[in-house]
């Protein structure tokens, strides 16, 4: 018997956008029933191939072939007769609409042509998200107030809900705590069971052998790997592929132990306590020093750093800068003390997505700019691109939407919102989330920068090499109690976690 054709085929795909090839022919072969992972950084041309697949792209040249036939995918319409369904990283959903209504949004159930609405689309939602392992996902409630994990759920069952033989997935896990990574993985296996593909695509390179079968990597609109076995190629060689260099955790190099010991401590936090979320919290963190808070999602980690910050209030202890206790539970007292945040959800809680750099970067500062009751722009613009330059932000456009940018470049302006501000102390909440590889090396070498020009950073990060990479000093969580103290050079990853499952 002849062997099945690939489900999809592209060959030779190019597209070109003014001023920029995206894609010079890319090729890409996805198997029924396969996992195959899309890899590269930012730019590399990743997004622009999957609106391509999903139809929202036309390509200048190349051909796509499904089941062995060529085929033109007009649009996002024709790609998913044809069974090809694409979840975005930034989902696609009407908040002030149901879950089954969403499911189910543009192919309304119908009778006879009629749409039929209410019990029929609850009904066949629910069935859509029991099969996803969500029966407790209920169809009649708003989307607007799920989390961002049941939001995901809820585009799968729009994937579900057509014939589906193939599943894009950009960047899945990004917004997901382990536990639910873990869930999106089961239903990925199931998927894959049934003969459905799934193109997966993924910053976190430790998902890729996990979940993965094959990898095609791309770099500045080419693939430069195409069809890799994912468990048996080395993470070296990926990341080399990607960047063009060896890269995994580059960090830069650390002062000598103890460099800041004798320095008076910038911060201190003396028995910080919230009922709940964490035990009596003692530390103290030094001008030029990076301690890292290492734990599982709900050890506590995030909920000190807001603490300090004064978005939570703490039901007792307290915060002080440069020996002056700050009003608990106030942002303001915090920022004027000199605390900065850069938050675990960056587009959500620290940026402005719809405005340009220039006023990111500017916002925590603006009455530096004000006039007589009006804002000097001219010296806004400058003073944010000079914080910008500092810490090489590309594009080196003070007016471009921050939206446009890169992961990596975001969170610089974040970073250069407090540069901007004068801080003393940084407080980091997963600064690395979303961030390709590439950039991550450029990140650590910022903060560590910073650092050294002396600014005080509080660092918190799921991946425990991250936390040993950057840290000079690491407090071990535990259900809300710091359970070990440690120069970071003491500790390895094997360690932290042992720490972190028991406790001593």
């Amino acid at each position: 018997m002849a062997p099945e054709p690939p489900l999809l085929t592209m060959s030779g795909i190019t597209k070109s956008f003014p001023g920029v090839r995206a894609l010079d022919g890319v090729d890409l072969e996805v198997q029924a029933g396969e996992v195959h992972c899309l890899l590269g950084q930012n730019g590399a041309g990743k997004s622009t191939l999957i609106k391509v697949l999903a139809g929202a792209h036309q390509p200048d040249g190349g051909e796509i072939t499904w089941r062995g036939e060529a085929v033109a995918l007009k649009s996002p319409i024709a790609a998913m007769r044809l069974g090809i369904a694409t979840i975005y990283q930034e989902l696609d959903l009407v908040e002030g609409l149901s879950v089954a209504e969403n499911v189910f949004l543009g192919h309304e159930p119908t009778t006879a042509g009629i749409v039929v609405r209410g019990g029929t689309a609850r009904t066949a939602a629910a069935g859509l998200l029991k099969r996803l392992g969500h029966p407790e996902i209920d169809p009649s409630r708003l989307v607007g107030d799920l989390s961002a994990a049941q939001q995901q759920i809820v585009s799968m069952a729009r994937a579900l809900s057509h014939e589906v033989r193939l599943i894009v997935m950009d960047e899945p896990s990004a917004a997901l705590d382990p536990d639910e990574v873990d869930n999106l993985f089961r239903i990925v296996g199931d998927l894959t069971a049934d003969g459905v593909a799934v193109v997966y695509i993924s910053h976190r390179l430790e998902e890729i052998r996990r979940i993965g079968d094959r990898v095609t990597v791309l770099k500045d609109g080419r693939a430069v790997a195409v069809g890799l076995p994912a468990k048996s190629t080395p993470t070296r060689d990926v990341v080399a592929l990607m960047t063009g260099r060896n890269v995994e955790y580059v960090f830069p190099e650390r002062p000598a132990a103890g460099a800041a010991a004798g320095r008076e401590p910038v911060l201190r936090v003396e028995g910080l306590t919230r009922q709940g979320e964490f035990a009596p919290v003692d530390l103290e963190l030094r001008p030029g020093e990076i301690v890292g808070l290492a734990g599982l999602v709900g050890s506590g980690r995030s909920e000190i750093l807001e603490t300090v910050y004064g978005a939570r209030r703490a039901d007792a202890g307290r915060v002080l800068v440069d020996g002056t206790v700050l009003r608990p539970g106030s942002v303001r007292a915090a920022v004027r003390a000199g605390i900065g945040l850069a938050p675990e959800e960056r587009k959500a809680q620290g940026l402005l997505m719809l405005e340009s750099v220039t006023r990111n970067v500017s916002i925590s500062t603006l009455s530096r700019f004000s006039r007589s009751g009006w804002l000097d722009h001219r010296a806004e613009r400058a003073a944010a691109q000079q914080a910008t330059r500092e810490l090489s932000l590309r594009p080196d456009n003070p007016d471009a939407r921050i939206r446009t940018l890169s992961g990596g470049n975001q969170q610089k302006a974040v970073l250069a919102r407090w540069l901007l501000r004068g801080c003393k102390v940084l407080l980091l909440d997963e600064p690395t989330r979303g961030v390709d590889v590439g950039a991550r090396a450029e990140l650590y070498a910022v903060i560590r920068r910073l650092a050294d020009e002396g600014l005080a950073v509080l660092l918190v990060s799921s991946e425990v090499p991250e936390v040993l990479g950057l840290a000079d000093r690491v407090l071990v969580l535990r259900e809300g109690s710091v359970v070990h103290t440690a120069d970071a050079r003491e500790l390895d990853e094997h360690r932290v976690l042992d720490l972190v499952m028991e406790g001593s």
